[in-house]
């Protein structure tokens, strides 16, 4: 009968105590764990040097929605979109979207993101001047891909409007063993 009550529930010899530290630890833990996401979530806009980034700064379209449409950036691309064709499973792929800043102003590009971790961009961080062309490399990796794919990257912008999508598209096929 002794081995049977070591392992028998423990009296708890306050159980108000217990309650009410359980009730205490409660809204600690939440405020502890929105602290932290609100810290972490904040993403720092400085540069390599500390600075603080003023790349939308110029952009010409107010609070008030009047915009001053002659002093802008204005992006054109030789082609939005580009097709692989039929791409080997695994293969790496890349193509160069040409463009140039037909506007009066700076152009500056402040964000590229591929749709999905196979899809990388790499763009010009310093401002392109007024007349002055760029390229947008964007490489595809298929590896784990099979089939019609269709890819975009989104590029922010102080050109009015600031978003551009550019595609790239091609069919994966299975690696001859």
């Amino acid at each position: 009968m002794k081995i049977l009550d070591t392992f028998a529930p423990q009296k708890i010899s306050n159980p108000v105590y217990s309650i009410k530290m359980k009730a205490y630890q409660f809204p600690i833990a939440v405020a502890l764990l929105l602290a932290m996401n609100v810290l972490s979530s904040c993403k720092s806009k400085s540069d390599s040097n500390g600075q603080v980034s003023t790349d939308l700064v110029n952009n010409p379209v107010s609070a008030s929605g009047t915009s001053d449409e002659e002093n802008v950036a204005l992006v054109e691309f030789e082609s939005e979109t580009h097709d692989f064709g039929k791409i080997t499973e695994g293969e790496k792929v890349s193509y160069a979207f040409k463009f140039k800043n037909s506007g009066k102003a700076d152009l500056i590009i402040s964000d590229a993101k591929g749709s999905c971790g196979c899809t990388v961009p790499q763009w010009p961080k310093n401002p392109i001047a007024p007349g002055g062309s760029g390229v947008i490399d964007v490489t595809f990796d298929s590896r784990g891909k099979s089939g019609m794919q269709n890819k975009t990257v989104t590029l922010i912008t102080n050109a009015i409007p600031n978003t551009k999508v550019l595609t790239v598209s091609g069919e994966v096929t299975a690696a001859a063993h």
